[in-house]
């Protein structure tokens, strides 16, 4: 099953169910893969945010299209919250050794086009979730300012998080 996005007014942009499916709110799946363009920012946070939250009761993974570096902002950001992203290694989805996730989440268009080439012969859920990519501001301003960024970017994902997977009555950032 796969959510296409629809834009609403006001720029915000929201998944579409299928026809007559709710969505899976509260549900957590036993395997969750989060995908974006280089495994380097958006699904290194989005990962390890589900498993501070979820702790032993889902296996979460991330991967990119393509590796990228390790971020030290990433780290910044993440620790600011305690949690350790520091020994991660930037992995690709051809690198995955084990492809049965219940669920993907993908955080760009990139890595959502080739989770859905991944998946096509496999019973997967892949959702899309649009996230601002960090980087691609982090030559201009300040540090401040680029940690800002990050900082934003993460805490959509763990808001995000949290409403999909139902820890709503978890910690916040």
């Amino acid at each position: 099953m796969s959510r296409d996005v629809a834009s609403v007014s006001g720029g915000e942009v929201r998944e579409t169910p299928p026809a007559g499916a709710p969505p899976p709110v509260g549900e957590l799946p036993g395997a969750v893969l989060f995908a974006c363009t280089q495994n380097a920012v958006r699904s290194v946070m989005a990962a390890a945010i589900l498993r501070h939250l979820a702790g032993n009761r889902a296996y979460v993974a991330s991967a990119g299209v393509r590796a990228g570096e390790t971020d030290p902002f990433v780290t910044a950001v993440m620790d600011e919250i305690g949690i350790d992203v520091s020994k991660h290694t930037p992995n690709t989805l051809k690198e995955l050794h084990d492809t049965s996730f219940d669920l993907i989440v993908t955080l760009s268009p990139e890595a959502h086009h080739q989770a859905l080439e991944l998946t096509r012969t496999m019973a997967v859920d892949v959702e899309y979730w649009p996230t601002l990519d960090a980087t691609v501001t982090a030559d201009q301003g300040s540090r401040e300012q680029v940690l800002a960024q990050y900082r934003g970017v993460r805490d959509q994902l763990f808001d995000r998080i949290r409403k999909r997977f139902g820890f709503d009555g978890g910690p916040s950032v």
